[in-house]
């Protein structure tokens, strides 16, 4: 191969703009080093410089590749966390609807019952005024009773007191027309000596 390549430079004539042989590298070894191109890639001709890809265009290239494998993996696995994602919100908004229909039914009983506490304490309440009412109006009527005894006790001891008063004034009587029948006789009652002899 060498040869053929020193055997072609030969037969050409020598121009002003060559370069010498020497300096000049092989381009035929240079394409025989390089790996083959993908086979989208359309292939120089032999006596053209081949120059590799730049690197962005390889990443772009090779994450094409990869992204069409890629791409249905990650559009199911997408889909599925959209899925999960989409019935993790139902879920969630079951849930908050739950918990405000079981708050809104527990403040209609909280409500339920303090309206019958609030009913049952009225009628309590109520009974406990007619009670005292009632309480009140028997001790004003054993207030009434009791004074009434009270003034009948009174009323019946001014009587005896009176019948007392009645027999003492009989009895002062009686002792003054006995006093004077002694006196008019001229004798001594015999009873009030009785007690001094003896």
């Amino acid at each position: 191969m060498g040869e053929e390549v020193y055997n072609n430079t030969e037969q050409q004539p020598h121009s002003v703009y060559s370069v010498p042989e020497e300096e000049q590298p092989p381009v035929q070894e240079k394409e025989l080093e390089k790996p083959d191109p993908p086979n989208d890639v359309v292939s120089p001709e032999p006596n053209e410089k081949v120059t590799s890809p730049s690197p962005v265009v390889q990443n772009v290239a090779d994450h094409a590749d990869k992204k069409d494998i890629g791409d249905s993996v990650d559009k199911d696995a997408l889909l599925a966390r959209v899925v999960a994602e989409k019935r993790l919100a139902l879920i969630k908004a079951w849930e908050e609807s739950e918990k405000t229909k079981a708050e809104n039914r527990a403040y209609k009983k909280h409500s339920a019952v303090g309206l019958w506490e609030d009913s049952k304490k009225a009628s309590v309440e109520a009974q406990l005024k007619k009670i005292e009412e009632n309480m009140e109006r028997k001790k004003a009527e054993y207030v009434e009773k009791m004074k009434n005894k009270v003034a009948e006790i009174h009323r019946l001891a001014e009587e005896k007191r009176a019948i007392v008063e009645a027999q003492k004034r009989e009895e002062f009587l009686d002792l003054e027309e006995t006093a004077a029948k002694f006196r008019s006789r001229g004798d001594t009652p015999r009873k009030l000596f009785a007690c001094f002899s003896g």
